[in-house]
């Protein structure tokens, strides 16, 4: 037994309109052509859709599991048809992110409220598990855009510039460092350093200084959110090293201050990484654009 969506679309009409001479208005065919099609369906079942001798006409039993069927089946193809056309128009679509950048969270999430409301049938998720492997699940398609401040010459990727920052050193103000203009390597060597839990291959900090310097810290400990950090430093339990718009962000207390990280200072870049095809997508190319203007919005503070 072959059924087509086409029988299904029948058996729903006949049922809506109690006959076959509506129901061939519907689908627009002739009345003879309709009962042709009854027919074959029926040939192919060995069962009767409808009782022949009622009026309106009226489906057999297996008349009316064939009409759960398609009410069932048709509601699915023609959202999967609407999906598709979006797909193509470019309205929807999938925007799985995987950051590098732990502080990133913060900055990001204005960024994807915006875009949410812009693209409400785009599927949008964050993939903080992928942060050690990012580049490769984009290549993979497990992802579909990576936050990353490390650009790699990867076949098939771009790379979008979204903004410089700087990372500067906090420190309370009644730590010894905070007399100094600017802070280097060595400064570290009696210091509990306050990072976020990533690996340090993500932690500019030791990045930009510590490991060229081979400089190890007194202690290293590791905090979750970024106002917890900032409260630490402030309570001079430690010294950290952050984004300069971070700081900038969440400034809770006077308590600190921030110093810059050698006499020229560090300066760092965030970069959207996407598969080339996907690039200049309509909804890609539009989250980039947000991600910058927000980017000027906070480091205006």
């Amino acid at each position: 037994m072959r059924i087509e969506f086409r029988h299904l679309r029948t058996i729903k009409a006949i049922h809506e309109t109690g006959g076959l001479a509506r129901a061939a208005d519907v689908l627009n065919m002739t009345q003879s052509a309709l009962s042709h099609q009854i027919k074959g369906i029926e040939d192919q079942a060995g069962v009767a859709l409808f009782a022949r001798r009622s009026k309106p006409l009226r489906l057999s039993a297996a008349g009316l599991k064939l009409l759960a069927a398609a009410e069932t089946i048709l509601p699915q193809m023609e959202s999967l048809e609407a999906e598709f056309a979006g797909l193509v128009k470019g309205r929807a679509g999938r925007m799985h992110i995987a950051i590098e950048c732990h502080a990133c969270f913060e900055w990001l999430f204005p960024v994807l409220e915006q875009f949410r409301k812009a693209w409400p049938d785009v599927d949008v998720d964050i993939r903080p598990g992928l942060a050690f492997d990012a580049l490769p699940a984009l290549r993979r398609e497990e992802v579909d855009l990576v936050v990353s401040s490390d650009p790699e010459d990867l076949a098939e990727t771009d790379f979008t510039p979204i903004f410089d920052y700087e990372p500067v050193f906090v420190a309370s103000s009644n730590n010894p460092l905070a007399a100094k203009e600017v802070i280097e390597a060595e400064d570290f060597r009696d210091q509990t350093l306050i990072t976020y839990p990533v690996d340090r291959a993500r932690l500019d900090v030791f990045t930009q200084l510590l490991t060229p310097a081979k400089v190890e810290p007194a202690a290293v400990r590791q905090v979750e959110l970024t106002a917890v950090i900032l409260l630490l430093v402030a309570s001079n339990r430690g010294v950290a090293v952050l984004p300069d718009w971070v700081v900038q962000q969440v400034r809770y207390s006077a308590d600190y201050v921030t110093r810059p990280l050698t006499q020229g200072g560090k300066t760092r870049r965030l970069y959207a990484a996407t598969r080339v095809e996907d690039t200049q997508r309509p909804f890609v190319a539009h989250l980039i654009r947000l991600a910058r203007q927000e980017a000027v919005r906070m480091q205006r503070g």
